[in-house]
């Protein structure tokens, strides 16, 4: 069984290329010895031959050793394209540093960069708040997948910065869909969080344009759910803050954690619903839980896409 992450101690780490590394060589490990040994998780940088195709490309190292045909496989031989889309938006900085969503969703992505590239699958990188931050070209190669990591590495290390930007998802996944000349795997992190029921549905109504486009959507939904949905707080006054608008508020954690769960819900219900009407893989992510959730997910979905 894996082991919650100590997300402090990612903080300390200068190389996150290297525990990335460990993180899917573990789970590859941890993959072929549970009950879920039957995905089919081929990482060898060839294939099998072909009858009647070109032996141009034949590795006879690997004949003289197996006694079959094999094809090295080059770059451009890629088996899918993901662009993995990144909140980096004040509030995912919450609820403490080394602690928070952002840091979570950093690992995630890196560790499923790290996948990408074992698998000779594309993958570029997109983060966001109001805008688009970064936008990067979807490549398979070792040297960008490098660029990647030490891009997300930077991430880890940059001091958030309450106020700086409101998170505009509807607005950047909008401006992606159009972008994006073929069918792809778009993988999101975000916490979704809108300020008014309109901006939800702006949300979800961009989601259904990426689905419009042909694109394959895989959405997850990053909390920590002791807090921002189960509201898990001491019956003390506290002073909560908006880290996207500086906006304070001063109540009592029991006098609206019943209304606050309940509205809770009924975001969420209705986010995994409208999510299953446009065929988007909506997955809720609970940053004090294990990431191999996250992986699991993605090998499904990939498994779907190539299928």
């Amino acid at each position: 069984m894996a082991q919650p992450l100590d997300l402090a101690a990612v903080r300390s780490f200068t190389n996150l290329e290297f525990l990335a590394r460990q993180l899917v060589e573990g789970f590859i490990t941890g993959l072929h010895q549970s009950p879920y040994h039957g995905f089919s998780v081929e990482f060898s940088e060839h294939r099998l031959y072909n009858p009647g195709e070109s032996t141009r490309h034949l590795d006879w190292k690997v004949f003289a050793r197996t006694d079959k045909l094999f094809v090295k496989r080059y770059e451009e031989e890629t088996n899918l394209r993901c662009h993995l889309l990144l909140d980096v938006s004040p509030s995912m900085y919450y609820p403490a540093p080394g602690h928070d969503k952002l840091h979570f969703s950093v690992l995630c992505a890196a560790a499923l960069t790290t996948l990408l590239q074992k698998q000779r699958d594309a993958v570029g990188l997109v983060t966001f708040a109001d805008t688009v931050e970064l936008q990067t070209p979807v490549r398979s190669t070792s040297t960008h997948r490098h660029t990647l990591l030490l891009t997300l590495q930077q991430l880890l290390e940059r001091p958030a910065a309450p106020g700086r930007a409101r998170t505009d998802v509807a607005g950047v996944i909008h401006t992606i869909a159009q972008q994006i000349p073929k069918r792809s795997l778009v993988v999101l992190f975000s916490d979704m969080l809108g300020r008014a029921p309109e901006e939800q549905d702006e949300m979800l109504a961009a989601l259904q344009h990426l689905r419009h486009q042909h694109h394959e959507v895989l959405l997850f939904h990053v909390m920590d759910r002791a807090t921002e949905a189960d509201f898990n707080f001491q019956d003390r006054p506290y002073l909560f803050e908006d880290l996207e608008t500086g906006q304070t508020l001063k109540l009592q954690p029991n006098q609206v954690r019943e209304q606050y769960q309940a509205a809770m819900r009924r975001y969420e219900q209705e986010l995994a619903l409208r999510c299953g009407q446009y065929k988007i893989d909506f997955v809720p992510v609970d940053i004090r839980e294990p990431f191999d959730k996250v992986l699991y997910a993605y090998l499904i979905k990939r498994g779907k896409v190539r299928g």
